[in-house]
This record gives C-alpha cells, structure tokens and sequence, in this order.
C-alpha cells in the first residue's frame, strides 16, 4: 500500500504563510489526480486543491489565488504553498489522490495541522 506522510503545518498569524509537504512512499504521481484536502472541527473534510498527472491545477473558491499546488515527482512530494492565510483556513490538512470511478482514497495519512490565529 502506498503511505502518504505530511508535514509543515504549525501556527501561523493571520497573513503568514506555510508550505505543507506531502511524500509518497511510490512514484505515483503521473498515474493519478493528487490533491489536498483539509477537515476542520465539526466540518466535513474538503478538497482544496489538485494537480493532475499532466500538472495542470484546480483550486477551491475559498482558497484561489491564495494558494498553490506543486509536484516534485522525482522527490514523490507534492507541494501546498499557502499565502495570505486566514482563520477560517485552520484545519488538519491531508494529500491523498482524487478517487474516480474505478478507484478510491489511498490510506490517509496522520495531516498536519495549520492553526491560523493571533
């Protein structure tokens, strides 16, 4: 089973900035959709953004121009640039890959939390 390990989160203030890091244990990023997705308390865990296997990128209204998803396939990392944060993006934040029809989640790994606050 691929592992997928994040890091990089922490405390930030409102305004600062991160960048999380996701490493897969296999090269399957030209294989599948990888993207972020984050779950705040009480809420529902959503996807934020994704980069497919030809690197073209979507992102979440809630975080367009704010963030930005990036591969390094040779490292098996993916990338989440996070700018210009807000409160309301604390959250644990996971990678994991963009299930379809024929496939689901890859086992999720721990996240890593952002906490935004002053």
């Amino acid at each position: 089973q691929v592992q997928l390990v994040e890091s990089g989160g922490g405390l930030v203030q409102p305004g600062g900035s991160l960048r999380l890091s996701c490493v897969a244990s296999a090269s399957i990023f030209s294989i599948y959709t990888m993207g972020w997705y984050r779950q705040a308390p009480g809420k529902e865990r959503e996807l934020v953004a994704r980069i497919s296997s030809g690197a073209w990128t979507m992102y979440a209204d809630s975080v367009k121009g704010r963030f930005t998803i990036s591969r390094d396939s040779a490292k098996r990392t993916v990338y989440l640039q996070m700018n210009s944060l807000k409160p309301e993006d604390t959250a644990v934040y996971y990678c994991n890959r963009v299930p379809t029809s024929n496939y689901g989640f890859l086992p999720w790994g721990q996240g890593t939390q952002v906490t935004v606050s002053s």
